[in-house]
């Protein structure tokens, strides 16, 4: 059996077993609430795997493992215990239970719903739903983007159609099922990525370019020496953790992540959840960036064509790997790509839906809104979100960098007021609007200003973060 084949039977057995969840639970989605909160009875292992895949995607294995592995070698570890740490123990502890508690006692399905709540401002609700829905979209592309890349090296095919593919599988599994079909999907994706991510360590560490865990870390540490990279320079550990900083305390303030809150059973659940949760971060984002920290052993000193989002794609490639173990590690990335663009897209639609459209037209028509209209709505949403993300993943954008806006202008406007609201009554309309608006506007004015292509977006993201709690 050709590589091929045994690579597309792998894929088609995964797109044959989503479609069947998405059928399977087409008809528990028929209201806003079951659609978009799953009934608010979410257990611990659902809900810490769903919030897992949606955190990592192609976009953590491929762009962000391997261009930080390309600029900062073994460093670059440190991104993925990060992101464990803060972005999954930590965020866990402090977000999980008082935001499940708070939408759960006022029947919040949104982070809009939120702000309008706690600050009594439709104008905030409303300006909160359009960044969302705006700068989701080229988080949601970056995802494309850095999938795209790893089917293009390892199959050959055209990245138009593997664009097209991808848009299809996300865009059936969210219209048919919604919030419990992608929680139900992440929940098997989330042992898929273990099992490739731990199996995807071990071949990377044997294969000839590494030659062993100790010859591997030698010669990384050799080249790092050599290359002014141990230890590494004041402008390039700025860089890093900046990334650990964004991708870590990031989260914190993207409502498709915040989201997984809501949908928990009970206390109890979060507790395991915030083990759970962690255990598998640790696992898939250490374990990416490990992978990515060999690049140079791969390359040398000679970036690839086409740039570092090829880096990763291009290791997997040559490193002697069985195909059915590639066809394995294809559909990990897939998974992880089609879990993060299903949370995404649910989260700006329903958004939009719930939070934009469903005043105007109740404020127009004098009349409630048919519950099962602004489903139907929702769903149809999801399809137009699809199709906006795969032309903006055709810009000539890095994933990173793309990436990096997207976080940036999300969580600079939202983390701190999510943030204290939660727990400080002290909070009012104006600072809320302050903190908003001057994380917004530090970091989105660096990226517009350049055209949206400096690479320092994690440097603004942060900063972003930091204004607005000030």
């Amino acid at each position: 059996m050709t590589k091929e084949l045994t690579i597309w039977i792998v894929i088609g057995v995964y797109a044959v077993f989503m479609l069947a969840i998405g059928i399977l639970y087409s008809r528990k989605g028929s209201d806003m609430a079951g659609f978009t909160v799953g009934g608010r009875s979410a257990g611990a292992w659902i809900s810490a795997l769903s919030y897992g895949t949606a955190y990592f995607s192609a976009v953590m294995f491929i762009g962000y493992s391997g261009g930080s592995g390309w600029s900062y070698g073994l460093w670059s570890v440190l991104v993925g215990i990060g992101n464990a740490v803060f972005g999954s123990l930590l965020a866990w502890l402090v977000l999980a239970n008082r935001t499940r508690a708070v939408t759960r006692k006022f029947d919040i399905k949104s982070m809009p719903q939120l702000f309008q709540a706690r600050f009594g401002s439709p104008a905030m609700g409303l300006f909160a739903c359009v960044v969302i829905f705006v700068f989701l979209i080229p988080y949601s592309a970056s995802v494309y983007k850095g999938l795209t890349s790893v089917c293009s090296v390892i199959l050959g095919i055209n990245e138009q159609v593997c664009m097209v593919i991808i848009a299809i599988a996300s865009a059936l599994l969210l219209v048919l099922g919604g919030y419990i079909a992608t929680l139900k999907a992440d929940f098997v994706q989330g042992f898929v990525m273990m099992i490739g991510v731990s199996a995807l360590i071990v071949l990377v560490v044997l294969s000839p370019q590494v030659g062993g865990l100790s010859n591997g870390l030698g010669s990384m540490m050799a080249y790092m020496k050599s290359h002014e990279m141990a230890p590494l320079s004041g402008k390039s550990t700025l860089a890093l953790v900046s990334t650990i900083l964004m991708t870590s305390f990031g989260t914190w303030g993207l409502p498709q992540m915040v989201h997984k809150y809501y949908g928990i059973r009970d206390g109890k659940e979060v507790k395991r959840g915030t083990v759970i949760s962690t255990v598998f971060a640790l696992l898939v984002a250490g374990g990416g960036y490990f992978i990515g920290s060999f690049s140079h052993l791969f390359f040398g000193e000679a970036m690839p064509e086409g740039g570092k989002d090829f880096l990763v794609p291009i290791m997997l490639n040559t490193a002697g790997l069985p195909n059915l173990l590639i066809g394995v590690i294809l559909v990990l990335l897939i998974s992880a790509s089609v879990s993060t663009l299903s949370s995404i897209t649910l989260t700006a639609c329903s958004t939009v839906s719930m939070d934009l459209v469903k005043p105007l037209a109740e404020r127009a028509g004098k009349k409630k809104l048919a519950d099962q209209d602004l489903t139907a709505l929702t769903r149809l949403l999801c399809l137009v979100f699809v199709v906006l993300s795969y032309f903006i993943a055709n810009y000539p954008t890095p994933i990173l960098e793309m990436m990096s806006y997207s976080w940036g202008i999300i969580s600079g406007s939202f983390l701190a007021p999510y943030l204290l609201c939660l727990y400080w009554k002290g909070i009012n309309r104006t600072g809320a609007w302050a903190g908003m608006l001057g994380g917004f506007l530090t970091a989105f004015l660096p990226a517009a200003l350049s055209g949206f292509t400096t690479p320092d977006g994690p440097l603004y993201a942060c900063l972003a973060m930091v204004v607005s709690f000030v």
